[in-house]
């Protein structure tokens, strides 16, 4: 094995990993916004008005997380792959020369 592919493979593997530790910090953190969201409502004793911005920003929360991994994630991915070289610029195939017209006689 030549030593650009065991970098490759070294880098697919570091890839694999920031991806399962980001989605596991992203899973644990918003389970720990639902946990702290219903021990809060539970504290409540039914008081709807509170309760309704309990869950109002615990869902904001876990939204924002979501999205701003997940995007954060895409970007990561295309820098990644347009410093590879493997962008969608390396990927157009090349225009051909315009033909030139047909001039025989009918």
């Amino acid at each position: 094995m030549s030593r650009d592919e065991a970098r490759a493979i070294r880098d697919t593997e570091l890839e694999k990993d920031r991806a399962r530790y980001g989605l596991l910090a992203v899973v644990v953190s918003n389970l720990a916004i639902a946990g702290v969201a219903i021990f809060g409502v539970w504290q409540l004793d039914g008081d709807k008005a509170v309760t309704v911005g309990i869950l109002t920003a615990a869902f904001t929360a876990v939204s924002s997380m979501t999205t701003a991994y997940l995007g954060i994630k895409a970007i990561s991915n295309t820098a990644r792959s347009i410093a590879l070289g493997d962008g969608p610029a390396r990927r157009l195939p090349e225009a051909a020369p315009p033909s030139a017209p047909d001039r025989r006689a009918p």
